[in-house]
């Protein structure tokens, strides 16, 4: 057990989590003028260095996740003076986004019957995705097998290189002013019933006036924090393959390609420089990050199904990450019932699109204590006990 020895530097915020989601919302509540500073011992770390990053606001669109949406939509409107905003801020550092469009494709009747209760959904939700033909989808992408039943073309879906945006924020943070403390956050500090800093695992004690816990699928495990604000956050493990198209990169794909395959999601998303990432499973199994050779196989073999030329590309990388998985699968943005303690977490399968409107959301709260309007269907809160009135 570490004694605590006090830093003599204290903070107007502390974010707890080096992730993508922890280093845009100090970024962005320094550029408020509030002193920042992040805690963790690889910032720029963590599900970003796993994640494919795609921008599918409409793609990802789930049955019971109609509310999300309006969330990932405001997003992804953001993220082309995003970008250009972070690369100006990062020393010119390019994130590799693509406004290269996604197409979901159906391999088989029951594929395609489920895509087109998918289409209907979105038309729904005021969203107009072109219906394609298996025929007009192999036009717009050869490499795709013969048997493609049909397909949608959802042109605003984009990518981004998500390690690429881990490391320009990691900058951004920097020249922002941004305080680093490279160590685990071991505990919460409370005084007179507030959220008031932290303890890392060097027993330094730092304080705060106000504590940001953005620790990814770790969020719900700091000691300290009292259980009736503690994140219902579990992590959701998901292996992923990086293949690489040899020079001169012959337009093997050339946007995301998404299906259901064998009643599991696929996606291939190709990049800029060659690279392909093909994911991913979604394994409830704690904490175990083990790459498995029945998931590589699973991978390749339905990614073969969908492009069959996929197996003559050199497979460079296999990696297994934890997404932050939430009760209703959509993030907690802004205050908990501890005075001075928020939360930006468990945004489950879309934290590197919704990286700009959380750190919007968050630098605002943390900024004028109000969370805009957008965010406000996803306040922690929302997983409170309900508290009985008692009858008079």
């Amino acid at each position: 057990m570490h004694s605590a020895r006090s830093s003599s530097h204290g903070s107007d915020v502390l974010v707890i989590g080096g992730g993508i989601i922890g280093l845009v919302t100090a970024w962005r509540a320094a550029q408020r003028g509030l002193r920042t500073a992040v805690v963790d011992p690889g910032p720029g770390g963590g599900a970003a260095q796993v994640a494919a990053g795609m921008l599918a606001a409409v793609t990802e669109l789930h049955y019971g996740e109609q509310t999300l949406l309006g969330l990932n939509l405001a997003s992804a409107e953001r993220y082309p003076a995003f970008a250009a905003e972070l690369e100006a801020a990062s020393d010119g550092q390019d994130i590799g986004y693509r406004a290269c469009g996604t197409l979901a494709v159906a391999l088989d009747a029951d594929d395609r019957s489920h895509l087109r209760e998918l289409h209907a959904l979105q038309r729904r939700c005021g969203l107009d995705p072109e219906w394609l033909t298996g025929r007009e989808c192999r036009r717009l992408e050869p490499m795709l097998a013969p048997g493609v039943r049909g397909g949608l073309r959802v042109d605003g879906d984009h990518q981004v290189d998500p390690r690429r945006l881990a490391k320009a924020l990691v900058t951004a943070c920097e020249r922002a002013g941004v305080a680093f403390h490279r160590a685990w956050a071991e505990r919460l500090t409370l005084a007179r019933d507030r959220a008031a800093g932290a303890v890392l695992a060097d027993g330094t004690a730092l304080s705060a006036d106000q504590v940001v816990l953005a620790a990814g699928s770790l969020s719900g495990r700091l000691a300290g924090v009292p259980a009736d604000v503690l994140p219902p956050v579990r992590p959701v493990k998901g292996q992923v393959l990086r293949l690489t198209v040899p020079r001169p990169y012959a337009p093997f794909l050339s946007r995301t390609v998404r299906a259901v395959v064998r009643g599991g999601p696929l996606y291939l998303v190709p990049r800029e420089n060659g690279e392909l990432v093909v994911g991913a499973t979604s394994e409830e199994l704690g904490w175990d990050t083990t790459v498995t050779a029945g998931g590589v196989y699973e991978l390749l073999r339905d990614a073969h199904e969908l492009v069959p030329g996929i197996t003559e590309l050199p497979l460079t990388e296999t990696r297994a990450g934890l997404r932050p998985g939430s009760p209703d699968n959509a993030p907690m943005l802004g205050p908990t019932a501890l005075p001075g303690l928020h939360l930006a977490t468990g945004h489950y399968r879309n934290g590197v699109l919704l990286t700009p409107v959380t750190g919007d959301a968050m630098a605002a709260v943390l900024a004028t204590g109000e969370l805009p309007h957008e965010a406000l269907p996803f306040t922690p809160r929302r997983f409170s006990p309900v508290v009985q009135e008692q009858p008079v």
